[in-house]
């Protein structure tokens, strides 16, 4: 049995935010640890875990189609077993297996800690004959919050995720459902994270959960998160600290001052706003109207001037108006937010928006959508060419060979969400994970262009 066991290939398929992500990496180390082989393709494995996002609409799809797909190679005797963990699993608990039958095995996100004897079972010869189909559901609550994890992101950066779950009740919003309540992690263990891994070599740390701001709340019965940052930038080797998913109503005076303070945090924060009309936002169980959250982000941007704003916006939430869209249109054209996305509603099963009367019919919620992104195209011009003549920061994040040139981040672009600079060198390559100067001269797309500032 132990021969076999080591020659068996695991592969995980992770979709959805960095959050799940960083489930993913857990995941792994506990399968590492059990002697599993861990492979990145797929077709090579011999038991596949999707991780999936069961968010909205369009998420849910992309992980069943990841699954149909993993289902043929499994048709073709490349794959033995396919394993559904993450979101989609822990809020569909009953149907996964019977809707999707190239399912193997469902597991809530409290059952993560079950992966390897699930794989163990699955690939056993006993299971051969009879395949049963494995369902394990644990309360979500029982989601290890500490445990050491195998970086799937460049060895220059990684997500270090101090709370799980979110107490905010959104009407819109599933999240509550499936992961549970906000629970922090203890500051010590998320300070410990960070200082292994900036032993290890990383360079930006990007601060997730599902609410950043409320971090601490429930510990200490106030918010901890400007604390936590202050700790986090005395580590050695840190250059750049991250924060997403913040919350307008928590967005303190002392979290804005640690912004302007700290030289490591960088000046971007990402404040999902969903709406400006104080209407909407009552119905979304959310605060404020558009006076006070210009107000906020005029003080923000007036204390921290080179403030990156990121935000997302719903348009068609039930009873929106022409006159309430209007006003979230006007409203983003007067803040200029450096980066913004918007997504038409999505009514979503099990929470109370989506029984609410005047639901508003899907093409009219994707066109205001597209409006908004339409406008955005001329806000990220303007952005990019205020950059033209500067020198800006930039981690180095590879070669395109297509476009024969290098590229990288600046603090104002996370990964994977924001775009990247393109720049051109005469002299030495630099390596990927270091820090260069690039002087601006051109965009293409919304990406600045620039060459290395020598």
């Amino acid at each position: 049995m132990g021969m076999k066991q080591m020659s068996s290939k695991v592969g995980i398929v992770s979709l959805g935010c960095p959050k799940n992500q960083v489930d993913a990496e857990m995941l792994l180390f506990t399968l590492k640890s059990k002697g599993f082989e861990l492979v990145n393709d797929p077709a090579d494995a011999d038991a596949v875990i999707v991780n999936t996002c069961g968010f909205i609409e369009s998420a849910k799809q992309e992980s069943i189609n990841e699954i149909i797909e993993l289902g043929k190679l499994k048709q073709e005797g490349k794959i033995k077993a396919i394993i559904v963990t993450g979101c989609l699993a822990e809020r569909y608990k009953n149907e996964i297996t019977r809707q999707l039958y190239e399912v193997d095995a469902a597991l809530g996100i409290g059952a993560n800690s079950q992966i390897a004897d699930v794989v163990s079972e699955l690939l056993s010869d006993n299971n051969a004959e009879h395949k049963e189909k494995i369902e394990e559901f644990p309360d979500n609550q029982l989601l290890c919050l500490e445990g050491r994890r195998i970086q799937s992101t460049p060895p220059y950066t990684a997500y270090l995720k101090i709370a799980e779950g979110c107490d905010n009740r959104c009407t819109y919003c599933a999240i509550p459902m499936i992961r549970g309540k906000f629970r922090s992690r203890q500051p010590d263990a998320v300070i410990a994270e960070a200082e292994q891994l900036a032993k290890d070599g990383v360079k930006e740390i990007i601060v997730i959960a599902q609410d950043t701001t409320r971090y601490g709340e429930d510990l200490f019965g106030e918010p901890y998160l400007a604390k936590l940052l202050k700790r986090l930038c005395k580590i050695d080797g840190l250059k750049w600290i991250r924060v997403l998913y913040c919350y307008p109503d928590r967005l303190t005076d002392e979290l804005i001052d640690t912004f302007a303070e700290e030289e490591k945090l960088v000046n971007y924060i990402d404040l999902p706003l969903q709406h400006c009309n104080g209407g909407i936002l009552k119905r979304m169980n959310r605060h404020g109207d558009r006076e006070s959250l210009t107000a906020l982000l005029n003080k923000l941007r007036a204390k921290v001037p080179d403030m990156i704003l990121r935000s997302t916006f719903i348009t068609g939430f039930p009873g929106e108006t022409e006159e309430q869209f209007e006003e979230l249109a006007e409203f983003a054209a007067e803040i200029k937010f450096q980066r913004l996305g918007c997504f038409a509603y999505s009514a979503e099963e099990g929470t109370p928006a989506a029984s609410f009367p005047d639901q508003i019919d899907e093409e009219v919620k994707q066109h205001r959508a597209d409006i908004i992104m339409e406008h955005q195209q001329s806000v990220m011009a303007e952005y990019c060419e205020s950059l033209i003549g500067k020198e800006v920061e930039v981690l180095v994040e590879g070669y395109d060979r297509i476009a024969e040139c290098f590229y990288g981040r600046t603090y104002a672009d996370a990964p994977e969400i924001d775009g990247c600079v393109f720049f051109t060198t005469s002299g030495t390559k630099p390596q990927a994970g270091s820090f260069v100067k690039v002087k601006i001269t051109d965009y293409t797309d919304c990406d600045p262009i620039g060459e290395l500032a020598e």
